[in-house]
């Protein structure tokens, strides 16, 4: 009987699911212990294997598989997070204030004082206004206060559980197309 070995896209598939699993269980952890930084870190993984499979979903059939068989072999992606973020900004015109705010929370910066300095009112008014729309109009049916521009970190963090969600059943259909596309 001979040895199965996984497509590199299964693998990669694999690999995204498995990290947005420890994604979900690792938020409810960092909500419930109340790290604030931890979660909008979480949220920000999130957000890249999103932006990820949606640059694999935007090259040709020849350099999707030769960039998923590259990425689980180790190597190094053959664009900067950058270039991927502008990719999705048509299908999710949020995303990069978000991958942005997200990366406040994952480098170490002013962020991370949020208990002195809000990080939310540290951003343009056109970032939290794109924030803020973002919030009310996909998260409206969640038991949440609406937010403005003049909302605080405060009123914003509420909601990172419903974003990670979304953001993760945006990912799942995403992985799903993308082995759909992929012969395997």
């Amino acid at each position: 009987m001979g040895v199965l070995i996984d497509e590199p896209v299964d693998v990669f598939c694999r690999q995204a699911r498995r990290r947005s699993d420890e994604h979900r269980q690792a938020m409810a952890v960092a909500v419930e212990r109340d790290w604030r930084s931890i979660a909008v870190g979480i949220l920000r993984q999130e957000l890249d294997s999103l932006i990820r499979v949606h640059y694999l979903l935007d090259q040709s059939d020849a350099d999707r598989s030769r960039i998923i068989a590259e990425s689980v072999s180790g190597m190094r992606w053959p664009a900067w997070d950058r270039q991927m973020v502008r990719a999705v900004e048509s299908q999710y015109g949020w995303a990069s204030v978000v991958y942005d705010f997200g990366c406040s929370f994952i480098h170490l910066t002013r962020a991370h004082d949020y208990l002195v300095r809000d990080p939310f009112q540290a951003l343009s008014l056109d970032d939290r206004e794109i924030i803020a729309d973002f919030l009310n109009r996909y998260h409206r049916d969640a038991p949440l206060e609406p937010v403005s521009t003049d909302s605080a970190f405060d009123d914003i963090y509420p909601y990172l559980s419903e974003v990670l969600k979304k953001i993760s059943t945006n990912l799942e259909l995403a992985l799903q197309r993308l082995q759909q596309v992929v012969p395997s």
